[in-house]
């Protein structure tokens, strides 16, 4: 299982412990007031209180034995009191009797979910009366360096839970992003099959117009100077004619006529303008640059007799496709 991470103790927070042990150790009237952190199998000074006779320098590392004050207070989860370790056979040979440290009162420091986050101290060189009588301050200002870890811990959970909803925004923002490109692609490839379905039943209209023209046409012509004088036929021959010229003009005179003299890309552009599509949708459809559609584009115009003139190009083609 891996290890849950703690909060860094920023420096602020730093400088008000040290306030607080220089405080405890001049109400105490102790050369030392410690705070200790603990990180197996060390434990480690982390504030110390300044002041002469103290020998205790922040960064100090210890390793956590039963020859340990502050071990005793992790392990009895509680108050230790060592009057005089000298007199004591469970601390008459501990580590701090290396600096003479034979007092000790200690209470321990937990993080907010029950974790051991270290120990508040006092140490003299003499059994100290007055410090006994400080126990319930130092129990206090336990609690308040408690309550910044809380703090801390509070706020480290804030952080990762906004780390945590933008991962889960950035997430939601790429999947949007995706589908939109999708949809987008999905639409430009829908454009371009309905401006070749305009073209190509433009191109089946144009073409039935023509073999009107070219098939029935002239054999009308041979049939009307075989009919002389009968008029009741010659009257069916002019319906027959007008309606034949009036189909031809629907289908061969729009929009297949006017797109009659451009080449089959031009023709292809010229479909997609009509269906509104943009020079950048066309150049994605045909796979082509945008310079090279504005190209055709231009030819069409010239072709088509825009040149120069101020009608747009998609509205011809609308007006023509009517």
């Amino acid at each position: 299982m891996a290890t849950r991470r703690v909060p860094d103790i920023p420096l602020q927070t730093v400088a008000n412990w040290q306030r607080i042990v220089d405080l405890i150790a001049r109400l105490a009237d102790v050369p030392a007031s410690l705070v200790m952190r603990s990180h197996p199998p060390y434990h480690s000074v982390h504030v110390s209180s300044a002041g002469r006779g103290n020998p205790y320098a922040p960064g100090m590392r210890f390793t956590l034995s039963a020859r340990l004050y502050c071990d005793g207070v992790m392990r009895r989860d509680g108050e230790l009191v060592v009057e005089d370790a000298h007199r004591d056979p469970d601390w008459c040979d501990n580590d701090d009797l290396e600096h003479g440290m034979s007092f000790y009162v200690g209470y321990p420091l937990k993080w907010p979910d029950g974790r051991m986050f270290g120990t508040i101290c006092v140490l003299d060189r003499r059994r100290n009366r007055r410090a006994l009588m400080f126990r319930e301050g130092l129990r206090e200002f336990a609690r308040v360096i408690e309550a910044d870890l809380a703090l801390l811990s509070e706020m480290e959970r804030r952080v990762r839970l906004e780390r945590d909803l933008q991962a889960a925004l950035d997430e939601m923002e790429r999947r949007v992003a995706d589908r939109t490109r999708e949809l987008e692609e999905a639409n430009t490839a829908l454009r371009v099959l309905l401006a070749n379905l305009e073209a190509a039943r433009a191109e089946h209209d144009a073409g039935i117009a023509q073999q009107v023209k070219g098939l029935v046409m002239p054999h009308l012509g041979k049939l009307r100077a075989r009919v002389g004088g009968d008029e009741t036929a010659a009257l069916y021959l002019r319906l027959i004619e007008e309606n034949l010229a009036r189909l031809t003009a629907v289908q061969g005179g729009g929009l297949a006529a006017l797109l009659e003299g451009l080449t089959p890309t031009e023709r292809e552009v010229a479909q997609m303008v009509l269906r509104g599509m943009t020079t950048k949708d066309i150049a994605r459809a045909l796979a082509r640059g945008t310079s090279t559609v504005d190209f055709h584009r231009m030819n069409i115009r010239r072709k088509l007799g825009l040149a120069g003139r101020g009608q747009g190009l998609r509205a011809l083609l609308l007006d023509r496709q009517g």
